[in-house]
């Protein structure tokens, strides 16, 4: 007979104010196996785990069941707690009486008959449990990050800064990321670049760094401490070694076509460094508008090139490596504004998205720094700046605010004033957001210094008439149309994910939010983490983000690495599937739905009426699997089990709630 023994938490008021807990304790002693049942008010506190511990030794209990939070709060606390009685911490189940029962309820009574119809199954549950036991696997000490903007170099560098490899992989000619593409930051209007280069540089003479620049990850297998990925090094058709930077490749280079990192705003070379300060500083061709790997003509850039760097011979390369744990730092894309008709952006030269006009400031952008209308290279005297174009737009856009607008709308009205004192900024906004250190003196510096018009509303239209813009909107506090004659006008475009995400979340097998940002284990206690253990998150892939919150969160992906790289084992979870050879009949629908690629098939011998005869059936790597139940639920004989949630478990569980 079992011996069970119920813990109930209060949890304060969050259950203790729906559910009568004395009510729920009497219930509990009722239900077979259970030998103790008792409450206190918050069992997750020290006293409370002592309580647990305590009661196990004298009642000498071989099951504990508490109902409190839910599992993914404290779910290990609890076992901890078990495990320093002397019992196996896979022995412990949770009943969420909190978020599934006194939350959701208002009724007492209906609450607290929900509560001991929890604590029932879960009783159940763990009068069939059996100890489970945790495998040591290797761990391979080595590092990879994915993205080489701010986050993706700060945690590159924090990890090798701690005596770990790291491979750091950008998919595009040069690490740098959207900062590479800003003039000064907020609030304090550092030099973008002045911050950014040296930690590029950092990074590049790292002894424990290893840049993979155009590049990308084409395959991931493996489990945490113990990653195969395979990256594809893009043929740059330039030796890296040879290379000595003079340029004289991209000056004579006849073809040319829109800059990416310049926006559009200007054109590049077909062979071409993205900016001045690009690590590493060496060309790369862009094959699609190369006029030799179109047309097979050309070849100018190989001619010129004294240091005979130029190979368009070069192929492009698959490696293979092993990683004991994984940073995302993919980064963010901007919206596009073709849903967005009433701004004709596109139709007009003179507006522009906002960081269109940040290549415009910069001095190694497009106008050398000089802030000039690209219709006739004039000085702006009225710029019209619109706020959430794209962001809280349910309809044509994204629902969410999209954090930093605000605040680099404020730093431009800043910058246009350092650079025309007699221009005039007006800004058409929804509502200002400044949560960030020194964030609110800055944007009452755009106000009252550089005299910036803050106008509470949406622009209806932009139209050009004659040489200028006419931007129609309204004013919200004064209920008035505002009509104003614009120079230029320049839109904050949402901040979205970039449009590989899909992509890395499949090959890492990580969770996407309904935008396609990636998801965190839990958004308080575990805000880097994912549900893929061993990988973590860093930057606005996961969330729009401004840059020291990107480092600081950077900072913290590599500490969790460094969690794992720092041992030479890790203990695995013991939930996940075994098979039932004796019941498998070999259908393998099972590696069909696995999404963490962790069942193979198997040839076992068995000895029928005296021959033996070879079968095929499923065989589940425990180190690979993560205990999420897909092949149990597709398995039709019922031959795959999650260890902790037996089938045998799950219905016994099925059969308490009913009763």
């Amino acid at each position: 007979m079992r011996r069970i023994g119920v813990f109930i938490c209060w949890c304060g008021a969050n259950i203790a104010g729906t559910v009568d807990i004395e009510k729920v304790v009497e219930e509990s002693k009722k239900i077979p196996g259970v030998a103790y049942a008792g409450e206190y008010r918050y069992m997750c506190s020290e006293i409370g785990q002592d309580m647990i511990r305590d009661t196990i030794i004298e009642q000498n209990l071989d099951r504990v069941v508490v109902a409190a939070c839910s599992p993914r709060m404290h779910e290990p606390t609890f076992r901890r707690a078990a495990e320093s009685a002397g019992l196996n911490p896979y022995l412990v189940q949770m009943a969420n009486i909190r978020e599934h029962c006194s939350w959701v309820h208002k009724d007492e009574e209906e609450a607290t008959r929900k509560a001991v119809a929890l604590v029932r199954t879960a009783v159940a549950k763990a009068s069939r449990s059996v100890e489970l036991f945790s495998q040591e696997i290797p761990v391979e000490r080595r590092a990879l990050v994915l993205g080489g903007g701010i986050a993706g170099i700060q945690a590159a560098l924090d990890i090798a800064d701690a005596g770990y490899e790291v491979d750091l992989v950008e998919k595009s000619p040069t690490i740098g990321g959207r900062m590479a593409q800003l003039d000064k930051t907020f609030p304090t209007l550092d030099c973008s670049a002045c911050i950014l280069t040296p930690k590029m540089v950092d990074a590049s003479s790292h002894p424990n760094i290893n840049l993979f620049t155009w590049s990308e990850v084409e395959q991931v297998e493996g489990y945490v401490g113990n990653f195969t990925v395979t990256i594809r090094k893009k043929a740059r058709f330039v030796d890296e070694e040879k290379c000595t930077g003079c340029g004289d490749c991209f000056e004579k280079c006849p073809s040319k076509v829109d800059s990416e990192f310049d926006e559009g705003l200007v054109q590049r070379k077909a062979i071409y460094v993205p900016f001045p300060q690009a690590v590493p500083n060496v060309p790369v061709i862009d094959k699609e508008n190369c006029r030799w790997f179109v047309k097979e003509k050309c070849r100018v850039c190989e001619k010129v090139c004294e240091a005979e760097a130029v190979d368009l011979e070069q192929e492009d390369e698959l490696l293979e490596k092993r990683y004991g744990a994984v940073v995302v730092a993919t980064g963010f894309d901007v919206l596009g504004l073709e849903e967005f008709g009433e701004f004709n952006y596109g139709k007009h030269p003179d507006i522009i998205t906002s960081l269109e006009f940040e290549r415009l400031v910069n001095a190694s952008g497009p106008t050398g720094g000089k802030l000039l209308r690209p219709s006739n290279q004039e000085p702006p005297r009225n710029v019209v700046f619109v706020q959430c174009v794209g962001s809280r737009d349910k309809s044509r856009g994204k629902p969410y605010c999209s954090k930093i607008c605000c605040m680099y709308t404020a730093k431009h009205t800043v910058l246009l004033k350092e650079k025309y004192p007699q221009s005039q900024a007006y800004v058409f906004y929804i509502d200002v957001r400044t949560g960030g250190k020194d964030f609110e003196e800055f944007h009452r510096r755009a106000v009252e210094e550089n005299d910036a018009i803050y106008l509470r509303g949406q622009v209806g239209k932009v139209f050009p008439e004659g040489d200028k813009l006419l931007v129609e909107g309204v004013d919200s506090l004064s209920g008035k149309t505002v009509q104003i004659e614009a120079d230029m006008v320049v839109l904050a475009a949402a901040m979205v994910p970039r449009t590989d995400a899909p992509e890395i979340a499949r090959l890492l097998t990580l969770g996407t939010d309904a935008h396609s940002f990636f998801t965190e284990a839990h958004p308080k206690l575990r805000p880097v983490e994912t549900h893929s253990a061993g990988v973590f998150l860093a930057g606005a892939c996961q969330g729009p983000k401004d840059i020291p919150e990107a480092v600081a969160q950077a900072s913290g992906s590599a500490s969790k690495a460094l969690g794992i790289l720092s041992k030479e084992t890790l203990l695995s979870d013991p939930c996940v599937s075994k098979v039932d050879e004796s019941l498998c009949t070999g259908c393998l629908m099972c590696i069909d739905v696995c999404p963490y690629h962790a069942i193979t098939e198997k040839t076992i011998e068995e000895k029928v009426h005296g021959e033996v005869v070879k079968r095929v059936v499923a065989e589940v790597n425990e180190a690979v699997c993560q205990g999420c139940g897909a092949c149990s639920v597709a398995c039709r004989p019922g031959a795959m089990n999650v260890k902790g949630f037996s089938n045998e478990q799950i219905l016994a569980e099925v059969d308490a709630v009913c009763l």
